[in-house]
C-alpha cells in the first residue's frame, strides 16, 4: 500500500513540478538568477542558492521554497504520502527538467551545470 501511495504521490508531484516551474518562470528575478547559475534545483525538492548570494536572492529563494513546502504539504495531506516523499519526488522531476546551462545539486552534494546529457540524479529517482 505504501508503494502505491508513493507512486500516486509521484504522479501528483510531476504535475506540481510543472506548475511550480511555470510559476517561477514568470518571475523575472528568478529567471535571471537561474540563467546566471546563481540558483539551482536540489534533490530535496527545494531551490538552493549557489554560493553566498545576495540578501535579495536569498529572500527570493526562501519565498519560492515556502510556496513549494505549502504545496507539498497540501498534496501530502491529500495523498497520504509524507511531505518529504513528495518533496523528494519533486526534486527528482525538477532536476530532470533543468535545461542545459542551469545548475542543480548532485547526489554527492556538489553543484553541477546541466549539459545536453541527462543530469546526475539520486538513484532512487524513477
Amino acid at each position: 500500500m505504501k508503494a502505491r501511495t508513493f507512486v500516486a504521490a509521484a504522479a501528483l508531484m510531476a504535475g506540481l513540478a510543472v506548475a511550480g516551474a511555470a510559476w517561477a518562470q514568470r518571475d523575472p528575478a528568478y529567471a535571471a538568477a537561474r540563467a546566471a547559475g546563481q540558483v539551482g534545483e536540489q534533490p530535496d525538492g527545494y531551490l538552493g542558492v549557489v554560493g553566498g548570494g545576495s540578501a535579495d536572492l536569498r529572500a527570493l529563494v526562501s519565498s519560492i521554497n515556502i510556496q513549494r513546502k505549502a504545496a507539498y504539504t497540501q498534496k501530502a495531506q491529500a495523498s497520504g504520502a509524507t511531505v518529504e516523499q513528495l518533496a523528494f519526488t519533486s526534486g527528482c522531476n525538477l532536476i530532470a527538467q533543468t535545461n542545459p546551462g542551469e545548475k542543480y545539486r548532485t547526489p554527492d552534494g556538489g553543484w553541477a551545470t546541466r549539459t545536453a546529457a541527462a543530469p546526475t540524479r539520486d538513484p532512487r529517482c524513477v
